[in-house]
């Protein structure tokens, strides 16, 4: 049976960040870095930064809507960009870098427009929301060294994510507001140490190191997405251990110096919590193991995936 892909093109400031959040979302197929919205054909980079094409840089996302829905992707593209700077995005203004859906069928601008209606009554924003929704014009594939950016050049991307200032807006906005009684008061004492003051919890002795039944993972606090059991394997030190995130971008990594030690530590993206560290001593094509302490986590069965509000799960165990 031939699947059947749609497209999705977004503008959302420069197109190295817009890459990453959906590159390794299940069902997309191809992340694209162009140009689109303007009159000049095939135009180049230095073009474009000139605000002399009438295009602005965008994505344009190749998906399977029997695995991931266009709604999906449009909550997703929100919690990337300021979409109340009428300027451009961060440090970069300009018409190239203002922020725009371009719709390629009647649904997606009925779903975008919902979508907008929705995060305009969310409250997140006291500013209106300008992002702009538009019909889709000829898409022209960037540079192939703008390609895949965040891959060929790691260390340069990460400098410009934090330098424009994007990572610091999204972490202000898009992080669960946290208040220390409510979470005392719904919390074990271990899991407010771990998730809150960076505690870690003795090995062998935690909940979830030997856990073998299918589901999911999600963080004790928020209920974000974090690791499958699909990924989870025993790594022999007492801590759940995985292979990989769940959702690429609910797992933000960051430098830790603590306790005489260069490690890199592994946060929730909207709870802002302690989740554990990522090692490079794992199995597979990565080699990466993300060992992680059960504190920071409740587990959902796959059977309580439907009830719990995480269908889009369940096909991992299909």
């Amino acid at each position: 049976m031939k699947v059947t892909t749609q497209l999705a093109t977004f503008a959302g400031g420069c197109f190295w960040c817009m890459v990453t959040p959906f590159d390794k979302m299940e069902g997309v197929k191809k992340v694209t870095s162009g140009y689109t919205g303007g009159d000049k054909p095939n135009p180049t980079y230095e073009e474009v930064c000139s605000d002399t094409t009438g295009h602005v840089e965008a994505v344009q996302i190749e998906f399977d809507p029997s695995i991931i829905s266009y709604e999906q992707l449009l909550e997703k593209y929100w919690q990337q960009i300021d979409p109340t700077d009428p300027e451009g995005q961060f440090h970069d203004k300009g018409h190239s870098y203002k922020t725009f859906i371009f719709y390629h069928s009647e649904e997606q601008k009925q779903a975008a427009e919902q979508s907008k209606k929705q995060l305009e009554a969310s409250g997140i924003f006291d500013k209106p929301i300008v992002t702009q929704i538009v019909p889709a014009s000829t898409f022209y594939e960037a540079e192939e060294y703008h390609q895949d950016y965040h891959m060929k050049n790691p260390f340069r991307y990460k400098m410009y994510r934090k330098g424009s200032g994007r990572d610091e807006f999204l972490k202000r906005h898009w992080t669960v507001k946290k208040d220390a009684a409510e979470l005392k008061s719904r919390l074990t004492p271990m899991q407010y140490e771990v998730t809150q003051n960076n505690a870690t919890e003795p090995p062998f002795r935690n909940e979830f190191w030997d856990h073998k039944e299918e589901g999911i993972y999600v963080d004790i606090v928020s209920g974000e997405a974090l690791f499958s059991s699909k990924d989870k394997f025993d790594a022999h030190c007492g801590w759940p251990s995985f292979t990989k995130p769940l959702e690429d971008d609910h797992v933000i990594e960051e430098l830790d110096v603590s306790h005489g030690m260069v490690r890199t530590e592994v946060r929730s993206k909207f709870a802002d919590s302690h989740l554990g560290h990522v090692f490079e001593d794992g199995p597979g094509p990565s080699g990466l193991r993300y060992c992680i302490n059960s504190a920071a986590l409740e587990f959902i069965p796959k059977d309580k995936l439907v009830e719990r509000g995480y269908a889009q799960y369940l096909r991992l165990f299909e």
